[in-house]
């Protein structure tokens, strides 16, 4: 017999997750299927787990600060394996939380691989399931280049796996994941080496944040290598070692870890079953409103191949659930203007236009203004390190179209600002606005 809802989600992770429980919140009779563990990446293998290890890198930053201080204080190691068994078991206190939160608002949990069957109907593991509305939030997964020896690497899934630390890492890839991990690995007491294909990391994200980054990635000692294709990767009685198309090596090493990017979890939906078109890579597009090319099946989150960020899977499956069950009509997600940090050290915070994006969008329409100085958590020690900010305006009103910060405490100044501008706040405002002092963030509404 064929179990009908009237909205089956495929994917429990973070945006998965919100469309059906708001959907229930609504009234709606709704299933998640899942065949890993609750909460998908962010939960399990990505921001939660990752800011776990950004604190301890901040926690190992701050122990070499605290003579600056007056504290006499000595370090005699770090326990990576006790470290990880404590985040292991809070990850898995939070896919507890998960559940029951499903259940508390009356949603089905159907642990098991969900293939399309049809346009409303999807098989897990031998058990039919109908229903009105089907929302694929699958997400992605780690990519690894297709290369002899690359099984000897790990991605930044098998990076929470390590049971101990590396001594020697080798990091291929120049976004977000390679700088993070890079930079916990550093302050942890690795020797780490980051190589990219080009000649800068961060290459979607405004140039001065890239710049500011390396020469502070340099500074604390990572090794950062530009032009490197990888072409093989081979075992030594050293470690493991990377060829380069140029002849360049690279290691050896204890741990190659490969961060180059993400592929959509699609190959075993058979999405084709049911109609829905996919991109070359495997992502599946979307509307505006979510909706995929087939009438009652949307997406959202990762799989759309668009903005991969858990507040965005979440905004968008709420907004879904809004319009569709809320009776919100026209309600969805705006894909401009979305604020994001990258766990780096030091972290960036970024919103809006690059200013290569900026000049593109509006020619010489555009001003920018730039601070660079020394926070004063730094002011009493010799190892100063700088933070760097930097605003772009657009038109006589010099309406704020890019928010750029590097530097302490960029993550949490960002979330403020980012309502200034989805307000749409011009420089005006910001110099309108009386500065908090003494702070970093004062120094955006300070600019000349």
């Amino acid at each position: 017999m064929t179990e009908r809802y009237d909205i089956l989600v495929i994917g429990g992770g973070s945006g998965g997750l919100a469309h059906a429980q708001r959907a229930a919140e609504y009234g709606a009779k709704a299933a998640v299927i899942e065949y890993g563990p609750l909460g998908g990446t962010c939960v399990n293998v990505g921001c939660v787990p990752k800011k776990v290890m950004w604190y301890a890198a901040h926690q190992a930053h701050a122990f070499h600060h605290s003579a600056d201080y007056g504290f006499d204080v000595t370090v005699g190691g770090h326990d990576w394996p006790g470290l990880k068994a404590r985040r292991d078991a809070y990850i898995e206190r939070l896919n507890g939380i998960y559940e029951r939160n499903l259940d508390n608002r009356g949603v089905t949990y159907i642990a098991g691989r969900a293939r399309f069957v049809d346009a409303h109907t999807v098989d897990v593991d031998g058990t039919s399931y109908e229903a009105d509305r089907i929302v694929i939030a699958t997400g992605g997964r780690p990519m690894v280049p297709d290369i002899p020896g690359a099984e000897l690497g790990i991605t930044s899934d098998g990076f929470f796996e390590l049971e101990e630390r590396p001594q020697r890492v080798l990091i291929a890839g120049s976004g977000y994941i390679a700088v993070e991990l890079a930079g916990v690995f550093n302050a942890l007491g690795s020797e780490v080496q980051v190589v990219v294909r080009k000649d800068h990391i961060l290459r979607s994200f405004d140039a001065m944040l890239s710049s500011e980054l390396m020469d502070a990635m340099d500074k604390s000692g990572i090794d950062l290598d530009t032009g490197v294709i990888p072409a093989s990767v081979e075992q030594t009685a050293d470690g493991i070692v990377l060829h380069a198309e140029d002849g360049r090596t690279f290691g050896p090493v204890d741990a190659i870890v490969w961060a180059i990017g993400r592929s959509p979890n699609t190959e075993s939906l058979d999405a084709g079953k049911a109609g829905v078109e996919q991109d070359k890579y495997g992502f599946i597009p979307t509307d505006k409103f979510q909706q995929t090319n087939v009438e009652n099946i949307y997406a959202l989150g990762d799989v759309t191949g668009r903005d991969a960020l858990t507040p965005v899977a979440i905004a968008a499956g709420r907004r879904l659930a809004d319009r569709l069950d809320g009776g919100m009509e026209g309600r969805h997600l705006d894909y401009k203007l979305i604020p994001t940090v990258i766990f780096s050290h030091p972290t960036i915070g970024t919103i809006g236009l690059t200013e290569d994006e900026a000049r593109a969008t509006y020619g010489n329409d555009i001003k920018t203004y730039q601070s660079g100085f020394v926070g004063m958590y730094y002011a009493l020690g010799t190892n100063k390190k700088r933070s760097v900010m930097k605003l772009i305006t657009a038109g006589d009103d010099e309406k704020v179209v890019g928010c750029h910060v590097i530097g302490e405490g960029a993550d949490e100044m960002m979330q403020g600002f980012a309502v200034a501008m989805r307000m749409g706040a011009t420089k005006k405002d910001f110099d309108d606005t009386v500065a908090i002092h003494p702070t970093s963030s004062e120094e955006l509404v300070t600019m000349r």
